[in-house]
């Protein structure tokens, strides 16, 4: 990623990373966690966190912001997001959200 944000950076063109801080909500984890109780399931995130969080990525200027590893929290974050609760399940605190498995 910072190799090719190197050599992109004089056309504009950004090459950034986006990684969860917590587990998300995919199709493959619900297979993977199908033998899971459903309160245990559902201490991940909504994958709707991760969409918001390219968008605030692709919609700033490339010129300007290339070469990141973002996590999906920090960039909501700056672009003012402070109340994550809307990517929770219902019932869920952020506390009990697990974690990213690589962060």
């Amino acid at each position: 990623m910072l190799g090719l944000a190197g050599e992109l950076r004089a056309q504009g063109i950004a090459v950034n990373a986006l990684w969860p801080r917590t587990v998300i909500d995919t199709a493959a984890l619900r297979i993977a966690m199908a033998k899971y109780d459903n309160n245990e399931r559902r201490r991940v995130r909504k994958p709707q966190i991760m969409a918001d969080a390219a968008y605030a990525i692709l919609s700033a200027n490339g010129r300007e912001f290339t070469g990141n590893f973002c996590v999906d929290e920090q960039v909501l974050r700056r672009a003012g997001q402070t109340d994550l609760s809307q990517y929770r399940h219902d019932g869920v605190r952020e506390e009990d959200l697990l974690p990213d498995f690589f962060l």
